[in-house]
């Protein structure tokens, strides 16, 4: 597992982004490694960080990493320039997965990314009966984020 830090400045070292940005890119980051990285739903002990996603209003959502970025608001957070790939000690998977993710979805703004995930089942599933500007602080099922993805392969 790494420090979700650490991948937060991997994306933003690619590009200034908007919080809602982050946050989608940091969820695909981390489904992405889950499928990659584990035989199965069963026995899924390789996640990316430790944090987990809630189903908010906006998409996948990592509390504490909202809390961090909520005063840029729909506004870019500002790019970080002197992250260095190698001393983040990222596996090679690890590298080709977070290349992946920023290759499929970091031409996407913040608002498509949130349409996106607002279509897939982990999301939609974790949302239950709660109404689209509800509050919800399920947590996305991540059993469910690896057959979802998994089944795409």
């Amino acid at each position: 597992m790494y420090n979700i830090q650490s991948i937060i400045d991997y994306f933003l070292s690619k590009e200034e982004m908007t919080p809602k940005k982050l946050q989608k890119l940091l969820y695909y980051a981390y489904s992405w490694h889950l499928v990659f990285e584990n035989e199965s739903s069963d026995e899924l002990s390789e996640r990316l960080f430790s944090e987990r996603f809630q189903a908010w209003v906006h998409g996948p959502v990592v509390p504490a990493i909202y809390h961090q970025y909520k005063e840029y608001g729909g506004s870019p957070i500002p790019r970080v320039e002197d992250f260095n790939l190698e001393s983040a000690n990222f596996t090679d998977e690890t590298k080709d997965v977070l290349n992946q993710v920023w290759e499929i979805y970091g031409g996407y703004n913040g608002n498509e990314l949130e349409s996106i995930s607002h279509q897939e089942k982990p999301w939609l599933e974790a949302r239950g009966g709660c109404s689209p500007i509800e509050l919800c602080q399920t947590e996305i099922n991540d059993e469910t984020i690896f057959e979802t993805y998994g089944s795409r392969l």
